[in-house]
């Protein structure tokens, strides 16, 4: 099918960057699943989290609903019962399936969910040239949107692998060598004074980073790298969990009422701490980023250090003095997991290694206007009750954060790849 499609791009059709990019970054949510079976790509592990082969199907109803169906004419929908089964949260576009059931696919097939797949990006293709003069920014967004999900699929995976007894390795860890040990923790001091904030460049960017606008950056400074894991058995072993002065009250009653006392995905395991990973079960590397912690553990941990959470206006200014193309992100199959890194520049993993955690709640830039339609959907109704996260992690797809990137989730959520970087008022 692949090859198929390349050879309609061969036949001239404009803006063939556009198209490498949309056939890479279809072909790579294929990549991302070709070792898992029929039950791996159904089952739901928890309601936060959707099956594998939901994933793969929402995507391609991303592309048939905001760009095949309404634009090309005499186009038919591959199902018009799937609508209901793989939108998300699109309000406008009608009553669909409650996430916490999406588990309960069991129909259509794999097999049915990868010819509708083959079937849009064939329709795709051919319609391209009118696709592209009346809806280029939403082939673009289509794009976005599913790299946003490949993160996800992968989220999930290891979630929902780390849920079996035996303990399965999704893929053999391929991703980066790890460097022997942290770099000494450095305090860099930040900019001061009015600043500008948001998407800046004729880039790609989400509604959410925009507009660009004006905030005021007071003395402050950022450390070198993120909070390691060693540092974290440290704030363990110091009774982190156990000291309600340290946490947030919400957080507090969090860690009582769910047991919580230590990162997702770790144990401790004939005296050593090990954690579950992409690649199975492993001892914890001292010198690695600190994994899947939420806010409230980010903030706790903050305090216990004599630190705090950076805003996002810190972090962000920090990070355009930065080359975004570091760390170990998502360019292929395989089993990525954060790593410990030297500094490339003034600071190390600023981007691609672990999301980090902001001490800035999610709402929208001054000025900002959701788009108009169903697309308007995307971003704008999710600023309440959620804190943002910066930088992309090990399993975002290469090329696609940059430093006004915001990502968001709920204080206590922790399956995302979420560390710390620590900041301090001067």
């Amino acid at each position: 099918m692949m090859r198929e499609l390349r050879g309609i791009l061969e036949h001239g059709h404009a803006d063939s960057a556009l198209q490498t990019s949309y056939l890479a970054t279809r072909q790579l949510s294929k990549d991302l699943i070709a070792g898992l079976g029929e039950a791996d790509l159904t089952v739901q592990s928890m309601p936060d989290a959707s099956p594998a082969k939901w994933h793969l199907a929402h995507t391609t109803w991303f592309f048939e609903t905001f760009l095949l169906r309404d634009t090309v004419p005499g186009y038919d929908l591959f199902d018009d019962r799937w609508p209901y089964l793989f939108n998300s949260y699109y309000e406008a576009e009608g009553e669909r399936i409650a996430r916490p059931e999406r588990g309960l696919i069991t129909r259509p097939s794999v097999a049915e969910m990868m010819a509708y797949r083959e079937h849009v990006d064939r329709s795709v293709l051919n319609a391209w040239p009118l696709l592209v003069d009346r809806h280029r920014d939403l082939l673009e967004l289509g794009i976005q949107h599913e790299q946003q999900h490949q993160e996800l699929l992968l989220m999930d995976i290891k979630h929902l692998f780390s849920r079996n007894p035996l303990g399965p390795a999704y893929a053999e860890r391929t991703k980066g060598e790890p460097a022997p040990s942290s770099s000494p923790l450095r305090w860099i001091e930040g900019a001061t004074g009015a600043a500008q904030f948001g998407h800046q460049s004729s880039g790609f960017a989400f509604d959410n980073e925009m507009p660009c606008h004006t905030a005021w950056l007071s003395p402050h400074a950022l450390a070198n790298r993120p909070v390691t894991n060693e540092e974290w058995i440290a704030f363990l072993s110091d009774g982190g969990y156990r000291t309600p002065s340290l946490w947030l009250s919400d957080g507090w009653d969090w860690i009582r009422r769910e047991g919580i006392s230590a990162p997702l995905y770790w144990r401790m395991h004939e005296g050593t701490w090990e954690h579950f990973t992409l690649s199975g079960w492993h001892p914890v590397d001292p010198a690695a980023p600190v994994c899947h912690i939420s806010f409230y553990e980010a903030d706790a941990f903050s305090a216990w250090a004599g630190a705090r959470l950076p805003t996002e206006h810190e972090w962000e200014a920090a990070a355009v003095r930065e080359d975004c193309k570091g760390g170990v992100q998502l360019d292929g199959p395989g089993a990525t997991a954060p790593i410990a890194e030297q500094p490339q520049g003034e600071f190390a993993s600023l981007f691609g290694n672990v999301w980090e955690w902001t001490g800035s709640a999610y709402r929208p830039h001054p000025g900002f206007r959701p788009a108009p339609g169903a697309v308007g959907e995307y971003n704008g109704k999710f600023m309440s009750g959620q804190f943002v996260l910066k930088g992309g992690c090990c399993a975002t797809p290469r090329g696609h954060v940059r430093a006004s990137y915001r990502n968001f989730f709920h204080p206590h959520q922790r399956w995302q790849f979420s560390g710390v970087r620590l900041a301090r008022s001067l």
